[in-house]
């Protein structure tokens, strides 16, 4: 059967009648009656009783017309589908992000562009979409997407979560796909005279640069000191020493809190912001020992990696399972998104595994996607929350 004679057999059974049906398709009476004629006898039984003076339908017609009208109505979104591919001329996506995240420039070779670049990159191309952009936490950014108030968002998470419902890093996720843009260690970021810093001008103990009035130097201005040599700090060693980090249920914080547990340590939580890059600042103040992804040289600050576990948090796109392909706007921008950002598993363009792009523990400088923020419920280096 073709789309047509199923469009001709509606029109007739709307109106009743063979000729007001023709007037309305712009089509011959005798046309119109050849195509039903075809339907009914490639279906095997009459549709249409031509008897009386009104065309009505016969028990096999009522049964295949409601069947008819949904085969017409998909054929007509389809068509809509391709036509909004085909250029997107208009649309409208909301992206939701995790607070104070994503909008730096690139930070070096190896570094994923800004999220500004990528969605500057994208309207060029699709100059009829626009974009609404949202600030919040992971958790609540999480909850827009199954409610529908969000169509895509950056989320960050632990490095555990799998998205399961029996998956012990976040069962929240269920209901959702995820994209992981990058995965990044926690390292321990602490003023130059602190005592877990390891250089030269470290002494006192756990409470010697535990805030503002301990008197520690926060740096001379150099930039961050020398960590070659240091080796790994144990997670252990953080006991009993004031804490920087995201609040409770942010990506970093828990992220901490897991690792801390593991090492049968209790977090003493001195200050609490938003972003890394005010946590890297207060930690390089002497306000306490800040764990967050690698902030690249900050003045007065010492970096050092941490083990015995490595906290990880990752950052990923998150969209709601089986709704973006019904918004062509929201899909196009995913399928740019997850180009701009291919996840860790990509292979790595040799700037990347180059020693410019490597910090002094030996990993891989942060992207520019990850370079803020604060996100609850487990994020990675471009906001971490």
């Amino acid at each position: 059967m073709e789309l047509r004679q199923l469009r001709y057999f509606v029109t007739i059974a709307q109106h009743g009648s063979f000729t007001r049906a023709a007037q309305l398709l712009h089509l011959t009476q005798p046309g119109v009656s050849s195509q039903i004629r075809q339907l009914e006898r490639e279906l095997g039984h009459p549709l249409l009783d031509r008897s009386g003076r009104t065309v009505r339908l016969t028990p096999a017609g009522e049964a295949v017309l409601p069947h008819a009208r949904a085969a017409l109505a998909a054929a007509t979104a389809a068509r809509r589908a391709a036509q909004e591919f085909d250029g997107l001329r208009s649309g409208h996506v909301r992206l939701g992000m995790v607070a104070g995240a994503a909008l730096t420039p690139p930070s070096g070779p190896g570094s994923l562009p800004g999220l500004a670049t990528t969605l500057a990159a994208f309207r060029r191309s699709h100059p009829g979409i626009d974009f609404s952009l949202a600030e919040d936490t992971s958790a609540g950014m999480l909850a827009a997407l199954r409610d529908g108030r969000l169509d895509l968002a950056v989320v960050g998470l632990p490095v555990p979560a799998s998205g399961r419902e029996d998956d012990d890093g976040w069962s929240t996720l269920a209901g959702l796909v995820l994209h992981t843009v990058l995965e990044v260690p926690l390292v321990a970021a602490c003023a130059e005279r602190h005592p877990l810093a390891g250089g030269p001008d470290s002494s006192g103990g756990p409470d010697s640069s535990g805030g503002p009035d301990s008197g520690g130097d926060p740096g001379d201005g150099t930039g961050r000191g020398d960590c070659s040599g240091q080796g790994p700090l144990p997670v252990t060693a953080l006991a009993g020493h004031a804490l920087v980090s995201t609040p409770r249920g942010t990506g970093m914080r828990t992220a901490l809190e897991e690792a801390l547990a593991e090492a049968g340590v209790d977090p003493v939580i001195g200050v609490e912001a938003a972003a890394p890059p005010q946590l890297a600042e207060l930690a390089a103040h002497g306000m306490g020992v800040a764990v967050l992804p690698d902030p690249g040289p900050v003045p007065g600050l010492r970096v050092r990696p941490l083990t015995g576990p490595v906290p990880r948090v990752r950052i990923a796109l998150a969209w709601p399972a089986g709704r973006s392909a019904s918004a062509p706007a929201a899909a196009a921008l995913l399928t740019h998104l997850r180009q701009a950002y291919p996840g860790p598993a990509a292979a790595q363009p040799p700037a990347a595994q180059s020693a410019a792009t490597q910090s002094p523990a030996g990993t891989t400088a942060p992207s520019a996607m990850c370079s803020s923020a604060t996100a609850p419920s487990r994020i990675s280096r471009s906001s971490g929350k």
